[in-house]
């Protein structure tokens, strides 16, 4: 078995790779932002067969994790069945579940001697005005189609929030929020957005890539959310694809994601408008703390400027 490559925040010094850029994107030799597939510095893209086999392997990483959550659990006497996991061993294996989605995207990416860098996954800066257009576009087609949906099909409230307990204790609710707007949009978004995303337009380019994502990151919701619920959250996930490409970066795609989940949250929790703003500041802010954290350490670093002949780019898809 391939032995992962170590993570490198910065990327190295390579042949075709100068000095990064003052804003922190991957340019073309024009000047614009790269928002094609990422290559790694030897200019190798992430091969389409990637993109399945990383979430098959999440979802399998998923269940062996949450297996090693609960057996000791049920040891210790926890009562589980098919029916009823108690939330706090829930919450447990669901944040196992994110934390497999990263860990399958890597072990992939570094596949073959591949360098890992921060970079190639979007972890890159965003310009501000670029980023909130693309925000507030897709969330206003969002919101469009999920009134129209509404007004057509009646799904059912969501359970996800009663089994995680969030009305049973102070703590399981913090947690929930923790896990709900802030843990899962940022590992969901590492693997669906920034490596499958990015790995299938490799293929057939950017378009059929968004809609294959969103479908498969509407399906994986399918034993949380409604059935009903399933084809909006397709939708989100064809629409942050295109806030991705859009901005060539993974921050305001995770923010939006956040931003809807912490809305889902306090209207399900029925909170007020001021706690449900909170909620949706209090995410936001965390989020940026941990990704202040981790440019500190030196795990996110800036994205290379290209060096290559104009109408070359070590990074686009191929």
């Amino acid at each position: 078995m391939p032995q992962p490559q170590p993570w490198r925040g910065r990327p190295a010094e390579h042949a075709g790779v100068a000095a990064p850029s003052p804003d922190g994107f991957a340019s073309t030799p024009g000047g614009e932002p790269e928002r094609d597939a990422a290559r790694d510095a030897g200019g190798r893209a992430w091969p389409p067969w990637m993109a399945p086999a990383a979430l098959v392997v999440g979802l399998v990483l998923a269940a062996v994790g949450g297996l090693v959550v609960d057996i000791p659990a049920l040891a210790l006497g926890v009562k589980i069945t098919t029916s009823h996991v108690p939330p706090g061993l829930l919450i447990a294996d669901t944040a196992v579940q994110d934390a497999a989605f990263v860990l399958a995207a890597l072990f992939f990416a570094q596949l073959g001697g591949r360098a890992l860098d921060a970079w190639q996954f979007g972890l890159r800066p965003a310009r501000l005005g670029r980023s909130l257009s693309a925000l507030l576009l897709a969330g206003v087609a969002f919101l469009v189609f999920l009134l129209l949906w509404s007004a057509a099909v009646h799904a059912g409230k969501e359970k996800l929030l009663e089994t995680l307990g969030t009305r049973e204790s102070t703590v399981l609710l913090v947690l929930s929020a923790a896990l709900t707007c802030v843990l899962a949009p940022i590992c969901e978004e590492f693997l669906f957005r920034g490596f499958i995303f990015t790995a299938l337009r490799n293929w057939r380019g950017p378009w059929l890539a968004a809609v294959i994502t969103g479908l498969v990151f509407g399906g994986v919701h399918a034993g949380s959310a409604p059935a009903a619920d399933l084809v909006p959250l397709a939708v989100l996930g064809f629409l942050l694809c295109l806030v991705y490409r859009f901005t060539g970066s993974l921050y305001p795609c995770i923010a939006l994601h956040s931003l809807n989940n912490s809305i889902a949250f306090a209207s399900l929790e029925e909170w007020s408008v001021g706690d449900g703003a909170l909620l949706v500041l209090g995410a936001l802010a965390l989020i940026g703390l941990i990704a202040l954290a981790l440019m500190r350490a030196g795990v996110i670093g800036p994205a290379p400027r290209l060096a290559a002949a104009a109408g070359d780019s070590v990074y686009g898809g191929g």
